[in-house]
């Protein structure tokens, strides 16, 4: 089968049983579809129903019986990534070496970065080949190398795909249509993101026009309904008796002769009431989106210390002989740092090195992992569920503001990636923090949240500490650049190396970015 068609398709989840998704309808065949949305919206929803791992409450989803789902979590290996590192024939060898995936990989895991375990993820369901794959945020965390990898790979692939991403250029280099994911519905558009998106904004472009036009007509037609009523209220003034004295034989005469005269001023009333109510129905059918209200505000402020932490010149194992050596580091109260690199390269493990030994108060310091386990996630939504009643509501105001739904996610059994991120951020809001530690902070985000992470950082008067390989995130954010480096072209050893950048500032950037 060559293509997956929904047909009326609802889906819920039980503990909201008020409905995900109603009346899905769309077709796609081979090639890549990508799908957006907010998080939480349901675009994970959407891949589970494509491939079979959830079934739908109404409706049919005509599929490959093959289909398999790439999940956006790297916790765990997938079950076929051990026959992958065993088999030998040529096509296996072939997308392991496209991908860099090594032997050893299933047996340190753990030590793995997720970068690289996202790499492993995607090898192993090109090898399966499925009639049908759907790929969860398959560049997160990957360097640019690393990236441009998994994009040739996936362009490989010959069957219907289902692509999920923030990533603007891997959609509109890969994607013919695209499916929006807007609770309750889902939307198909022809192109790549940009072109998809800027066909649904010249839509919503004139369903405004056309709900403007209809309104005015509404009015208009409301205006003249109350001119006839008035005339409608004189005539029954003239027919009506009430007040007339009995011999009063002239205004008598005059009443009765209203009475038989068919002047239609009440016909025409009737009609006029009909046609104010169908041209409100009309106006209420023009179905307009209204962009909501986004953006957040990080409350803090400067340390009073000379350096919010000092780390003295060392060396730390990265495993399998491995080790990544820095020079003295120290993070002054304003400084905005970059630490970037190659997947695998320490990035990490230098991060929780110096978490170690960050000397502030827990009300002054946020920081938000590069992943969050599914155990993990679920810990923190029960957090928020037992929070007292004014603290919840001050939370998940935050997180509305961030573009996702309180109550669908206060009813999800496990939150998304994004939302969980977006959760543990809007928890913190409330301190005020003198230093903000994000490991890869636009990785499992959608676009608007992105764009509200940085413009709220970009006006937080603290420390920053930000691993990430989205250029233009760091480029808008940091003024100095930790970056590690191999030392041996075999990569036993990395040497931090720190620089400083002479950025434009942060408005200069957007302003930039908006004219491109």
């Amino acid at each position: 089968m060559s293509s997956i068609v929904f047909s009326n398709v609802a889906f819920s989840y039980d503990a909201a049983p008020a409905g995900l998704l109603a009346g899905v309808r769309f077709g796609v065949s081979e090639g890549w579809t990508g799908v957006i949305g907010a998080n939480g919206a349901g675009k994970t929803t959407l891949l589970q129903l494509a491939c079979g791992e959830l079934d739908p409450r109404e409706g049919v989803i005509d599929r490959p019986k093959d289909g398999l789902y790439c999940p956006q979590r790297t916790d765990h290996p997938m079950d076929a990534f051990g026959p992958l590192l065993e088999a030998t024939d040529g096509e296996a060898f072939r997308i392991r070496g496209r991908l860099g995936v090594e032997d050893d990989w299933l047996d340190r895991w753990e030590t793995l970065s997720h970068g690289e375990r996202k790499r492993a993820q995607i090898a192993t369901c090109l090898w399966l080949q499925p009639g049908l794959l759907a790929v969860d945020e398959p560049t997160n965390h990957l360097d640019r190398r690393a990236r441009q990898m998994v994009v040739d790979a996936l362009r490989a692939y010959r069957g219907i795909g289902l692509l999920v991403s923030h990533d603007r250029e891997l959609l509109d280099d890969l994607c013919a249509h695209c499916l929006f994911v807007d609770p309750p519905r889902v939307i198909l558009r022809s192109g790549g993101y940009s072109i998809a998106v800027g066909e649904l904004e010249q839509e919503a472009e004139r369903a405004r026009d056309a709900r403007t036009k209809a309104r005015k007509e509404r009015k208009r037609l409301e205006q003249e309904a109350v001119v006839r009523r008035i005339h409608l209220q004189k005539a029954e003034k003239k027919k009506s008796l009430r007040g007339v004295a009995p011999r009063d034989h002239d205004a008598r005469a005059k009443a009765y002769a209203a009475r038989n005269a068919d002047s239609g001023v009440g016909k025409r009333f009737h009609q006029m009431q009909g046609r104010v109510k169908k041209a409100s129905e009309h106006e209420a059918s023009i179905d307009v989106t209204r962009p909501e209200r986004l953006g957040i505000e990080v409350h803090g402020s400067a340390s009073a210390r000379n350096a919010l932490f000092r780390l003295g010149a060392g060396a730390l194992p990265l495993g399998e002989g491995r080790a990544v050596r820095y020079p003295d580091l120290i993070l002054q109260p304003s400084d905005r740092v970059a630490l970037v690199g190659p997947n695998g390269s320490g990035k990490s493990t230098l991060i929780r090195h110096l978490l170690e030994r960050i000397d502030l108060p827990p009300d002054r310091f946020i920081y938000i992992p590069q992943e969050i386990s599914a155990e993990a996630s679920a810990a923190a939504l029960d957090v928020v569920r037992g929070a007292r009643r004014e603290d919840l509501g001050s939370i998940m105001a935050w997180v509305a503001r961030l573009g996702s739904e309180p109550d669908r996610l206060l009813a999800s059994e496990l939150p998304s990636p994004g939302e969980v991120r977006k959760l543990i951020l809007a928890r913190h809001l409330a301190m005020n923090p003198h230093l903000i530690v994000m490991d890869e902070p636009t990785n499992h985000m959608d676009l608007p949240s992105i764009e509200c992470v940085e413009a709220a950082l970009a006006e937080f008067p603290g420390g920053l500490l930000l691993v990430s390989h989205d250029e233009v995130f760091l480029d808008a954010l940091t003024t100095t650049r930790w970056e590690i480096v191999p030392l041996d072209a075999q990569g036993s050893t990395n040497e931090l190396r720190v620089r400083q950048t002479c950025l434009s500032t942060t408005s200069a950037v957007r302003e930039h970015r908006e004219e491109t």
